[in-house]
């Protein structure tokens, strides 16, 4: 046992040998932050938007992402007077000049956005699900025992914690 211990060790010092040799990098970092920034806040107008070749489907993207932001707009894949307002108070809060159109850049930034807090909202709601679940269950101390069981294997998922769902 002790030699396999010490052939895992010296195994691990070799392997990790060339970490030592290579040091800090003297080549300097591409910055893409400021370049991408500075074409986000260029002013988006209605041939920027074009550009971007949105389709039905991607403005209902949009929508929903402006929904899912705190913007609350009616997605049904149509830039209407409202949806340019909800755009242009979006553009206002993240310090862009407000005209309601889109260019690339704050697409992809409203993209991304909405994709985190859709991430976010949904591990939120996962949390306050699995909590409130037990409460419709039995009462007494059974209830307390199925609740205390799902909370456990329902956190573990699995197989095992689909045979205990409700």
């Amino acid at each position: 046992m002790r030699a396999l211990i010490l052939a895992l060790c010296i195994l691990a010092i070799v392997d990790s040998a060339h970490f030592a040799k290579a040091g800090l990098s003297s080549t300097p970092r591409e910055t893409l932050a400021p370049a991408e920034t500075a074409i986000a806040t260029d002013e988006a107008t209605q041939e920027t938007e074009e550009q971007i070749g949105l389709t039905k489907a991607k403005r209902r993207g949009v929508q929903r992402g402006l929904t899912k932001l705190g913007f609350k707009t009616k997605v049904n894949g149509k830039f209407d007077e409202s949806t340019r307002a909800v755009i242009a108070r979006w553009q206002e809060e993240q310090g862009y000049p407000t005209t309601g159109f889109l260019n690339a850049a704050q697409h992809r930034v409203l993209a991304d956005a909405a994709a985190e807090a859709s991430k976010s909202g949904h591990q939120d709601r996962r949390r306050a699900g699995s909590r409130t679940r037990h409460s419709r269950g039995i009462g007494g101390p059974i209830g307390a025992i199925g609740g205390a069981v799902h909370g456990v294997v329902g956190s573990v998922g699995g197989v095992v914690g689909g045979l205990f769902r409700r």
